[in-house]
């Protein structure tokens, strides 16, 4: 399926992710352009702004292109999303989860399994007394923070007001006064802490140094998402990795072999994840 202007055939990939304002989705859709690039296809991406109905409406914007194949995030969309999806028979990749019921293809990795390996780092490393910070969290933020507290629940170390969360946007500063304000909550009886992302890592890490809170020895931190500053902080901040340029990558190949005919290449691929232990939670 191609668009005509003025005898130049376009060959188009539509591509829908929460913010672009975000930098965990860059990497992802620089995968994405790149392979897409290389095969002669242009790459059209939409904002939805972590909203399922602005989502819904911009699917429906971008298949009004003529799409050749569609890319979306997670597996909240809906029903009519869904439904105008499955009508418009485009190839179809949903990103950065692994979901239960994918509509066509999906490339992602498990989100509760990565929370819970988090817990299971910090309680290995002799931490017992383990919180949670996170912001806007959408279903992804969820599924981690689930996780975690399932592993803590199995080792007998979860207190439910060592968890703290709010709507708000996520930024360092945030991370600084959800830090603050969790440590004066619990009576400062906390020695762990697994922020939803780095940014509020990078907060809980720089207000621990201004309180006098020795990180690794009073205190571990770990965040998500890995991002490059991660490990230029002192002490360096352990994350959890993922290739996103990888995720990117396969998404646009399932596309484009959908397209060549191919019917032997998976329908779910699970790009995985890895703990980058550094020295925030006592790994030199």
């Amino acid at each position: 399926m191609t668009i005509q202007l003025e005898g130049y055939t376009a060959k188009l990939i539509g591509v829908a992710v929460p913010s672009l304002n975000n930098a965990v989705f860059t990497e992802v859709l620089r995968g994405i352009c790149d392979v897409a690039a290389s095969s002669g296809y242009r790459v059209l991406i939409v904002d939805t702004h972590y909203s399922v109905l602005e989502e819904e409406r911009m699917v429906r914007t971008l298949l009004a292109q003529s799409l050749d194949g569609l890319i979306i995030t997670g597996g909240e969309q809906t029903e009519l999303c869904r439904k105008t999806i499955k009508t418009a028979a485009v190839p179809l990749v949903q990103i950065m989860d692994i979901l239960d019921d994918p509509i066509d293809m999906n490339v992602g990795f498990s989100h509760f399994q990565a929370g819970y390996d988090v817990a299971k780092h910090l309680i290995e490393e002799g931490y017992s007394r383990i919180g949670f910070i996170g912001a806007q969290m959408d279903i992804r933020a969820q599924k981690r923070l689930q996780g975690f507290k399932t592993a803590l629940e199995e080792s007998g170390k979860f207190w439910k007001n060592f968890m703290l969360n709010t709507p708000d946007p996520s930024s360092v500063g945030l991370g600084v006064e959800l830090f603050k304000e969790l440590m004066s909550s619990t009576n400062d009886m906390l020695d762990a802490v697994f922020c939803a992302n780095d940014d509020l890592a990078l907060g809980a890490l720089f207000e621990s140094i201004r309180m006098g809170i020795k990180v690794p020895d009073d205190m571990a931190i770990c965040g998500f998402n890995d991002m490059e500053v991660s490990r230029f902080t002192t002490p360096s901040l352990t994350s959890v990795s993922v290739n996103r340029y990888e995720m990117g990558v396969k998404s646009a190949e399932l596309i484009l072999g959908r397209l060549a005919g191919k019917t032997d290449q998976p329908k779910v691929i699970d790009v995985g994840y890895q703990i980058k232990k550094r020295e925030s939670t006592g790994v030199v």
